[in-house]
């Protein structure tokens, strides 16, 4: 198997790359390597990947037509899987208009590229934040998700109709996989559990926003790979999966769990509810269940042990 993966030097995308190649397969790995967080994060996500024969990493940005086209006229690709894309809920209501450039625009300039090459399999990295604040719980992929409250979700949103339009249109198999807040290690240092574990380790307030009741379906990595790697070998047609441990778990609880792994006593910094973030995400796993065998297995307090073991090595 030959794959594209963009986003390959982030969390998802350098975690995925190593399955690949484990597995024998060829991947080229496209990344801009964005300032949202330090560049020096992502290149030792991919400081092993890039000593293999297997692995080739082009530095390059989805939006740019010329350099997209040229990387799938010589790629010969069997899947490509899109990870790319500008992240998080709060960062992008401060730049909605760039969120929509690199998630919409950048994924279009891929669907066309992709077409042009006569690629057969394309899996889009989604998201649960499209959900919005769904009343009806556990979300499903039926659910009506025409209510994204972030440009974020907004943008996962439209990347799923533009996936389905090429896949219409010119018969590419794909696969759009909403994936349930995700974490374990190398995860973005903006993201909770990471923020939360450092700014203990320093002894230092960690910002807690609301009450503390909100909720999260906490998804570890290795759940994650399982199902796109499953949905790579499965991708047929246009479909939607949730992929989550189907286990919601309350904000202080987790920080209780966090106290736990890391054997330290969290000081809190209680602060007002953010715009944008949702009450409480919690996936509908059957139909990835049933139709890509998913089967996630990692409760929270042994990925937050693996994700402690990792940040104290690193």
């Amino acid at each position: 198997m030959n794959s594209l993966i963009t986003g390959a030097a982030g969390f998802i995308g350098s975690h995925l790359c190593q399955r690949l190649i484990a597995q024998g397969a060829t991947v080229v790995g496209l990344d801009n390597f964005d300032p949202f967080y330090d560049r020096a994060i992502k290149r030792d996500n991919i400081s092993r990947l890039v000593q293999s024969p297997l692995f080739k990493l082009i530095e390059g940005d989805i939006r740019k037509k010329a350099l997209v086209k040229a990387i799938f006229q010589q790629g010969n690709f069997d899947t490509v899987v899109h990870l790319a894309a500008k992240a998080g809920v709060r960062p992008s209501i401060e730049d909605p208009v760039g969120y929509v450039d690199t998630n919409i625009n950048g994924t279009a300039v891929l669907l066309e590229a992709a077409r042009e090459a006569k690629i057969k399999k394309f899996i889009f990295a989604s998201s649960s934040s499209v959900y919005g604040n769904n009343k009806k719980v556990p979300f499903s992929e039926t659910d009506n998700v025409d209510n994204p409250i972030s440009p974020y979700a907004a943008t996962k949103k439209a990347g799923e109709l533009i996936c389905y339009t090429y896949s219409h249109l010119y018969q590419i198999d794909m696969t759009c996989l909403r994936f349930f807040t995700v974490y374990g290690p190398r995860q973005r240092p903006d993201l909770a559990i990471h923020k939360f574990a450092q700014l203990m380790e320093q002894n230092k307030p960690i910002p807690v926003y609301g009450d503390g009741s909100m909720e999260r379906d906490f998804t570890y990595i290795d759940d994650i790979l399982d199902g796109i790697v499953a949905s790579m070998k499965r991708c047929k047609g246009y479909a939607i999966y949730n992929l989550g441990e189907s286990r919601p778990v309350r904000l202080d609880v987790l920080i209780a769990e966090l106290e736990k792994a890391l054997g330290k006593k969290a000081l809190i910094n209680r602060l007002p509810e953010q715009p944008g973030d949702v009450n409480r995400t919690f996936a509908d796993v059957q139909k990835a269940v049933r139709e890509l065998n998913y089967q996630p297995k990692t409760h929270l307090a042994d990925g937050l042990k693996r994700f402690v073991e990792w940040l104290r090595k690193k």
